[in-house]
């Protein structure tokens, strides 16, 4: 099958969320199970259509530089960014996709709600069929950011018209597939298969001891590691009293590594720990590699995500991968990849002393917390390996081909 993965985000030059991840992994689990693939990502500033081969995996980048792009940034003067973007993004997407099939045939085309990849494709006879992977929709995001009426509904809107011209639509949690439901009424079922890991490349042996010297990390000192950007659906404004009740009785290193784009470590996190006595200590590395982000999830021993909404996140699923037990929220999709006290523990969601009781449980039994690392690894053997749920998308693919 010769099947085309449209992503914006893409590693490494636009590789910056969950979205880009998983496009990377699937593709790879694809390419193993012997198809043809092509991933039409973004870039950040305009470029022509260009190509090369990533292993088994046909890589072009294009963003588009008409004037139907400089008219879609209008709504970026008005501050409606989300609109922007997906305007943007919609139609760059369709003119890359038309340049690819100019060179290749393309049998089906999957593609994020999140982004409006899919939006303004073609859908006439002879176009492919389109799927459409649900992540995490806009309507249901945009409640914990600062974002302008007009634009949540124009962003919205920008979405739908993506998911009404797909002809098949999955999900990675259960979660996602009834809450997009809920709020858009798809109209149709979505099949939820959950978002894959190459195990062999994580796996891959790397000098983690050099990574941790480069960050300055004392090599004695036990690591709690939250690995995100640092913005407030991900728990950002809890992250504060977490780290004062853990950094008060525990002698660890505390590492939140993500970009903070909203300067909620001076206005939230470090003030509340200003006249602490503190036995550990904080270490806000900020954004890092892949490479890096993989030697420190080896290296925790925990892993902490303290998210107000998650669907099936790739930080959690490196942790469980790396055999590390994840403290996360009792809500979205995560009952559905952690269970609760078998493979790492759920707090309730918006308690930071729930999260800090969950640390200390872990940190005060290290036999435990490796007992639920390993069940959280085999966790993602049997149920994340890429090969395995790139099989169960091609079978969804085949049948949307037979409809």
């Amino acid at each position: 099958m010769r099947i085309a993965l449209l992503s914006y985000e893409y590693p490494p030059e636009t590789g910056f969320g969950g979205i880009g991840s998983y496009t990377w992994h699937h593709a790879r689990g694809l390419a193993a199970l012997g198809h043809e693939v092509h991933v039409l990502a973004g870039a950040r500033t305009p470029q022509p259509f260009t190509t090369r081969l990533e292993g088994a995996v046909h890589v072009h980048r294009h963003w588009a530089g008409d004037r139907v792009m400089r008219a879609a940034d209008l709504p970026g003067r008005w501050g409606w960014w989300w609109t922007r973007q997906r305007l943007q993004n919609a139609w760059s997407m369709a003119q890359g996709l038309a340049e690819l099939r100019r060179r290749h045939r393309i049998d089906l085309v999957e593609a994020p709600e999140c982004g409006a990849e899919g939006a303004a494709l073609p859908r006439g006879r002879g176009d492919p069929p389109l799927l459409l992977r649900l992540h995490s929709p806009a309507q249901l995001i945009m409640p914990f950011y600062d974002v302008r009426a007009g634009d949540r509904w124009a962003c919205a809107q920008v979405e739908r018209r993506g998911l009404r011209r797909a002809r098949a639509v999955s999900a990675c949690s259960r979660f996602v597939a009834e809450a997009t439901e809920a709020a858009i009424a798809l109209g149709r079922p979505a099949e939820v298969m959950f978002n894959g890991l190459d195990l062999d490349w994580f796996d891959a042996c790397e000098d983690d001891d050099a990574v941790l010297r480069r960050l300055d990390l004392p090599p004695d000192r036990p690591v709690v590691l939250f690995s995100g950007r640092l913005e407030r659906r991900k728990g950002v404004a809890l992250l504060g009293e977490i780290a004062a009740r853990l950094l008060s009785r525990h002698e660890v290193s505390l590492v939140l590594a993500g970009d903070d784009l909203f300067g909620h470590l001076q206005r939230d996190i470090l003030p509340a720990l200003a006249g602490r006595r503190l036995r550990g200590g904080l270490h806000p590395v900020g954004h890092r590699s892949i490479a890096e982000i993989r030697a420190l999830v080896r290296r925790c021993s925990a892993f902490l995500l303290p998210s107000l909404w998650e669907n099936c996140p790739y930080a959690a699923l490196e942790a469980m991968a790396a055999g590390r037990p994840v403290v996360a929220a009792r809500q979205g999709g995560m009952p559905e990849l952690i269970e609760d006290g078998v493979e790492g523990l759920l707090a309730t969601p918006g308690d930071p002393l729930a999260y800090a009781e969950a640390l200390d449980t872990l940190l005060g039994n290290p036999a435990r917390a490796a007992a639920l690392g390993r069940a959280a690894r085999r966790a993602v053997e049997q149920r994340h390996a890429h090969t395995h749920t790139a099989a169960q998308a091609v079978a969804l693919y085949t049948r949307t081909l037979g409809g």
